[in-house]
């Protein structure tokens, strides 16, 4: 650490906040840390830390599964941002299963300086200790027990609303399920209308607020995708728009109305949410929101550090951050 602390020019009490991820540090001097490190090749000794501090150097993850593309990818995120802060991941599927998602809980300080939930993996379960000494961040979820970051659902709901109105479209469809509507459990079957948020976001771009939703009676996956929309368009002609609720739905839909001879985007124009890589390379390419797992990995690790360093008060904090309309083939059609 010595040799650290003298490459980087700061002092040896420096060197370990930065390394503990302690807040109110500038940025400046933790790149110029970070650098040190890397330079040298040092590694920080986990076991005389924990010793001296109480604390382990590990976050927990708890994720429901790694088979879907979307939470791999929010996973990596998490690990990468983890990482570049001098600490070390334990990723947890947790399988739906509560007692996996209790065992990661109760890790809380012999095993993990704290925790991040993704989704509503801990919903129900007791989160003692989140706002406190054994601290708990839920990403993309719903908890008011713990502080939770989120992507910024009606922001995204006004951009997709407004590209289809700019581009003529007056008939959408919510397929999956309603990204605007209150998080929480998925009711099977078909409702009447969008939530608050997706008929604010529609009145505002000049649509009318009854849209129909369709809701899976299982995963949001490709292979449910595919098929709900063909059964979509057959049970509401007309319609010239497929919102899917993620890009995995909106892929598994795309291969089925080609597979038709369902001109996309001529006839039915298909948006996703979530930015996958396949989005980029599927014919036509999906047009699809980006949620920022970067940005929302960033924000839990921040969130995470003020707690473990009980710098704030024991209060839940919601952190919104931004995302982006990716505007593609699937509804612009292609370049000419």
């Amino acid at each position: 650490m010595r040799d650290v602390a003298a490459l980087a020019g700061v002092s040896l009490k420096t060197v370990s906040r930065v390394v503990n991820s302690e807040p109110h540090i500038r940025p400046e001097t933790v790149a110029r840390v970070r650098d040190a490190i890397a330079s040298l090749g040092w590694v920080p000794n986990g076991s005389a830390r924990a010793l001296r501090t109480g604390r382990t150097g590990v976050i927990g993850i708890a994720v429901a599964g790694l088979r879907r593309p979307y939470l791999a990818a929010l996973v990596e995120a998490l690990v990468t941002e983890t990482d570049r802060r001098g600490l070390q991941a334990a990723v947890e599927p947790s399988h739906g299963d509560p007692a996996r998602i209790r065992a990661v809980l109760d890790g809380r300080g012999p095993s993990y300086d704290g925790v991040v939930l993704i989704g509503d993996d801990g919903a129900g379960l007791p989160l003692d200790g989140a706002l406190t000494d054994r601290p708990v961040v839920v990403v993309q979820g719903d908890d008011a027990d713990a502080d939770l970051v989120l992507d910024d659902v009606a922001s995204a709901m006004g951009m997709v609303t407004r590209h289809l109105a700019v581009l003529g479209r007056r008939r959408p469809l919510l397929l999956g399920g309603d990204r605007g509507a209150d998080r929480g459990p998925r009711t099977p079957g078909a409702l009447a209308e969008p939530g608050a948020v997706t008929r604010a976001a529609l009145a505002a771009a000049g649509f009318g607020a009854t849209v129909p939703v369709i809701r899976p009676d299982g995963e949001w996956d490709r292979g449910w995708g595919a098929a709900a929309a063909v059964a979509a368009l057959a049970a509401h002609p007309g319609t010239d728009t497929l919102i899917c609720v993620n890009d995995e739905v909106a892929l598994g839909a795309l291969s089925a109305l080609t597979a038709r001879g369902v001109d996309v985007p001529g006839e039915v124009a298909l948006l996703g949410y979530d930015n996958l890589d396949d989005g980029w390379f599927s014919t036509p390419s999906l047009t699809t929101v980006d949620p920022g797992p970067a940005r929302l990995a960033r924000a839990a690790l921040d969130l995470l550090a003020e707690r473990i360093a009980g710098t704030v008060p024991a209060v839940p904090r919601r952190v919104v951050l931004p995302v982006e309309l990716v505007r593609r083939e699937s509804t612009m059609g292609a370049p000419r």
